[in-house]
């Protein structure tokens, strides 16, 4: 198998040459061997080897150890059993381990090889004379494999030596790109990725110079990755530099002509190994390099100046030359124009997993009994190969106890390496950039961009934007609609708010401080935000004025990282909020209203999940800041205020408000309200109607049974989910919500049917519901692509449907009897699957629909007469005749295993594969067959149909089918398949 890009192999010989001797071993051999050892490539020398009648185990081992294989195929090379062998064993590495295959076209026509004709054929018959038929159909393949691969052709070349000089540098050019890494870099897990992405921007065959920047955060690699290049690369350029700590090296002490001086001179010195070299100008560079092919990097880059004394110019350096610049902050790129750059991604959460590891055990996966421990470790580490490093490497050796230590300080407190590394980053910013650092680790981290200017809009020392490009460009946070910063930047940024003045402190995050704070009034106007985390804490009692002393508080959190226990916290009833608060989340909050003299009119986000509130508070605020409420699982919420003058709310978040009753009248006035959410309401009857809600996209009602009825108040709406509600109709209305394309009605009882839908529909669930009939006009939703009738246990027929649509579900729908014709959803995934009263009529409309990349499965045992190659279990053996077109209809009965239950089983995937008169095998087609969620599986025996395209197989060809799914195969088994070979005919018919 293939190796990993995680664990590189060790080649030990860099090519092996497979020829004829007598062609070409004393002339184009020879040359070829001097050529190599000059350029430095090492070759397996085969002259102590013993030729026989087969490949010695010693020239097969030879084989597996090289990197590159060059077949030098000339007029005698097929007249060897042991050259064909070679040959097999070659194009067998290729494929299992992605070894490189050249060729040689030694005085011979590559057609020739190909179709083994002409001198080459004849001596390749004469060999095959003496062995079996598979042994030439074998060797017949293979040379028509390395035949079509482009090599270098004598016959295009009028001088020998330079062909074999060609190939030497293109060898060379493979060897050097995609050579795996040397085990220096063996901790680097996806290395190798790395580097291809980067060989194609190097683009190594260019004359010209190129500059080309590594960026991405501290700590992701970049520095490695640069290393690793170096280490590949060098030989292949006349001089070469690693210039490493440049952001420790340009430092004050000098003016700015003085600093590039100094840069320069410390570089020359280091690329032409000359120690305390002098200069007296800033053109030294180019007057020594200009000439020659260097290859440079500049690691760990923070400033733009940097690059203007060292790499100002490609001039500078001579042709081919490649300059490699390593930086956190990505808009030093821009700055100087270099428009090539590979930003480094963090690695996949299995990659992150095999980093730990590599560093923890030794080895690339988690021991026994570490896999969760492994697994959490990495999820707190971010995935930052720097935190996996040092963290792994620490825990190495440690038992399970140490582990869970070292987990639960993970969560609070950062490693002094790790930090140390991260925090140059956040000390390279000025102090309001400082600032927007902080309060993005503490409050705003995964939240919504435009949410966290609003929030902080308010500040007049800050521009955001600005702001917000710097620690992007510095690689410290990513926007991509969310902000986002990595945790363990979060904790550099907490860390250094610690570190500050307890008096001039301006967020507050120690919980035992915080506590006195509250208790004691200690507060004053530095403080801007409190993120309490109350775990832990027992009891706390917050003074009357303890907030209200702090007068320009704006960002107040109150929530509980972990569910241990319950907290005792003691609110007066007359507790004073600052005017200032735009952000109140307070999870839990153990009051029945927000305080008598609460203003609201600065709030951005109100977030009071699971609390005690009955109601929040009396009249009308001014909410025109407000965009965001959240009153979700606050179970005893009887009603809501007066929002008519928020009018700016985006998001209001009710779900699980089991109390509530009704919605007041004036959210008629959240023209900007994007998203609404009532579900679980469980007393909630009313919804105001006569309303217009112009900017609402999505709707969640599930689990409202006493909702009788539903308004239309937003013709912009994408999604509406009604699951679990006492719905009887759906209004007529809804033909207006032309932008509408998801509709849930799942276990409406009450609905037994409907007339009206939009055309904009790509998707209907109507599973669980006692809907009798179909309406006719469903077929003219030529946009839907999904409709979900599970469980719709007295739906008794199916009208035609859209031709658009990609899968029916109809499981499990006792009385469905009857489909209409025409039956036309060729590339729909039908599952009928314990729909046991579908006759055979339907059965016969939906087999003869002409299927392209769509299927049907329903209940059924005996195989329909149209398919008629049969066999029991499953393959059977067709000989396709000149007439059979390139197409056939497949039908495979599965049959449960009834000693399992298939409740886990959600997809079978059921293949088919073709196994031609040579043994190849060719997949043609997969097809699934998807359970929704509590289906039972199939109950009883089933059949699956489907059309594929036969490829070009000669003569004889056996069809294979098989089931893919690895939960599946413990509960299905194929017992019978039939396959329809489809002429002109019975495609006209």
């Amino acid at each position: 198998s293939s190796s990993s890009s995680s664990t590189p192999r060790t080649w030990r010989y860099r090519v092996f040459t497979s020829f004829h001797g007598s062609d070409v071993r004393k002339s184009f051999l020879s040359h070829f061997r001097k050529q190599f050892n000059n350029n430095g490539i090492t070759m397996f020398d085969d002259q102590r080897i013993l030729r026989g009648e087969t490949i010695s185990p010693a020239l097969t081992q030879a084989i597996r150890e090289s990197r590159i294989s060059i077949v030098v195929l000339s007029k005698n090379y097929p007249s060897s059993s042991w050259c064909l062998d070679e040959l097999l064993e070659i194009i067998k590495c290729k494929d299992d381990m992605g070894q490189i295959v050249m060729t040689v076209f030694y005085g011979v026509d590559p057609s020739d090889v190909r179709k083994q004709a002409g001198d080459f054929g004849i001596a390749f018959s004469e060999t095959c004379a003496r062995k079996t038929d598979e042994e030439r159909r074998k060797w017949s393949q293979a040379l028509n494999y390395v035949g079509n691969i482009a090599g270098e052709h004598l016959l295009n070349w009028d001088n020998e030596a330079k062909m074999i000089e060609k190939i030497a540098r293109d060898v060379s050019d493979k060897l050097n790109v995609t050579l795996t890494p040397s085990r220096d870099f063996n901790g680097m897990v996806g290395l190798e990725a790395h580097l291809r992405e980067m060989e194609s921007l190097l683009s190594l065959d260019y004359d010209g110079v190129k500059i080309v920047g590594i960026t991405g955060p501290a700590g992701i690699g970049k520095t490695t990755i640069a290393r690793a290049l170096h280490s590949l690369l060098s030989n292949r350029f006349q001089l070469s530099c690693f210039v490493d700590n440049l952001r420790e090296s340009y430092h004050s002490g000098f003016d700015e002509y003085g600093l590039k001086l100094r840069l320069q001179e410390q570089f020359l010195s280091k690329i032409l190994n000359q120690t305390g070299m002098r200069i007296c100008h800033l053109g030294a560079i180019e007057e020594r390099l200009c000439d020659l092919k260097v290859l440079i990097i500049l690691d760990d880059v923070n400033d733009v100046k940097q690059l203007e004394a060292l790499a100002n110019e490609n001039k500078w350096f001579g042709p081919g030359s490649r300059i490699i610049v390593t930086t956190e902050n990505k808009d030093l790129m821009r700055q100087h124009g270099i428009n090539n750059t590979y930003h480094v991604k963090f690695p996949s959460g299995e990659e992150a997993l095999e980093i730990l590891c590599r560093y923890a055990f030794r080895q690339s996966s988690p021991r026994l009994g570490f896999k969760n421990l492994a697994k959490n470790v990495t999820w707190l580490c971010g995935n930052l190969p720097l935190g996996l490093r040092v963290v792994g490497s620490s825990l190495h050796g440690k038992n399970e106890d140490e582990w869970e230590y070292m987990l639960s300080r993970l969560e609070t407190i950062i490693d002094r390496d790790i930090e140390e590394v991260l925090k140059v980053g956040y000390e390279s910013l000025h102090e309001n950039e400082k600032s927007l650092f902080l309060h993005i680790a503490v409050f705003f981290n995964n939240k919504d961009g435009d949410l966290v200017k609003a929030m902080l809009a308010d500040d007049k020392n800050l521009d955001i934007q600005h702001g917000l490009n710097i620690l992007e460009n510095k690689s410290l946070i990513s926007i991509d609609g969310e902000i986002r910063m990595h945790n363990l930047l979060q904790q550099v940024g907490i860390q250094a708010n610690q570190r500050e003045d307890p008096c001039k402190r301006r967020i507050l995050v120690d919980a035992q401080d915080i506590c006195h704070a509250l208790e004691n009034e200690t507060g004053n106007g530095a403080v801007s935000g409190i993120s309490f985390d109350t775990k832990g804490i027992n009891e706390v009692t917050i003074s009357k004025r303890a907030l209200r002393r702090m007068s320009n508080l704006r960002f107040l959190r109150v929530y509980k990282s972990r569910g241990d226990g319950n907290n005792i916290m003691d609110i007066p009833e007359e507790m004073e909020f600052p005017p200032l608060l735009r952000l109140l989340h307070w999870d839990a909050y153990p009051s029945k209203s927000l305080p008598l003299r609460f203003r609201a009119e600065n709030l951005v986000e109100l977030d009071m999940q699971n609390s005690q509130l009955e109601y929040l508070w009396q009249g009308t605020q001014p909410l025109k800041n407000l965009k965001k409420m959240n009153l979700s699982c606050s179970a005893h919420l009887k009603e809501l205020p007066d929002l008519s003058l928020a009018t700016n709310l985006e998001r209001l978040d009710l779900g699980f408000c089991r109390a509530l009753v009704e919605l007041p009248s004036s959210i008629g006035n959240l023209q900007k309200l994007d998203y609404l959410n009532t579900g679980y309401c469980e007393s909630l009857q009313v919804i105001p109607t006569h309303i217009n809600l112009a900017s609402l996209k999505v709707i969640y009602l599930t689990g409202c049974p006493k909702l009788k009825s539903f308004p239309v108040f937003s013709t912009t709406i994408k999604s509406i989910s009604l699951q679990r509600t006492g719905v009887e109709e759906v209004a007529a209305s809804i033909m207006h919500c032309s932008q509408l394309l998801y509709l849930y009605i799942t276990e409406c009882r009450n609905l037994k049917s409907f007339a009206h839908l939009p055309t904009s529909l790509k998707l209907l669930d109507l599973s669980w519901t006692d809907i009798e009939m179909i309406p006719d006009c469903i077929k003219d939703l030529q946009r839907l692509e999904s409709l979900c009738l599970f469980r719709c246990t007295k739906l008794k027929s199916l009208p035609e449907l859209p031709v658009s649509l990609t899968l029916l579900t109809a499981e499990d729908c006792e009385l469905l009897e009857s489909v209409t014709e025409p039956f036309n959803t060729p590339n729909a995934q039908l599952n009928f699957s314990n729909s046991f009263k579908l006759g055979e009529e339907a059965q016969r409309v939906i087999i003869q629909q002409s299927f392209l990349d769509g299927s049907a499965c329903f209940h059924g045992n005996s195989m329909p007469s149209e398919f008629n190659h049969r066999a029991r279990g499953n393959s059977l053996n067709i000989l396709l005749t000149s007439s059979a077109s390139s197409t056939f209809k497949a039908c495979v009965v599965i049959s449960p295993n009834y000693r399992q239950h298939a409740r886990d089983c959600r997809i079978v995937e059921v293949c088919c594969r073709i196994i031609d008169n040579r043994g190849w095998y060719i997949h043609i087609k997969s097809v699934y067959l998807r359970h929704p969620e509590k289906s039972t599986g199939l109950r009883t025996k089933h059949m699956c149909i489907f059309h594929g395209i036969v490829p070009e197989v000669g003569s004889d060809a056996v069809f294979e089918f098989y089931i893919s799914s690895k939960k599946a195969l413990d509960d299905y088994k194929i017992t019978e398949c039939g396959v329809q070979i489809l002429t002109n005919e019975t495609e006209r018919r």
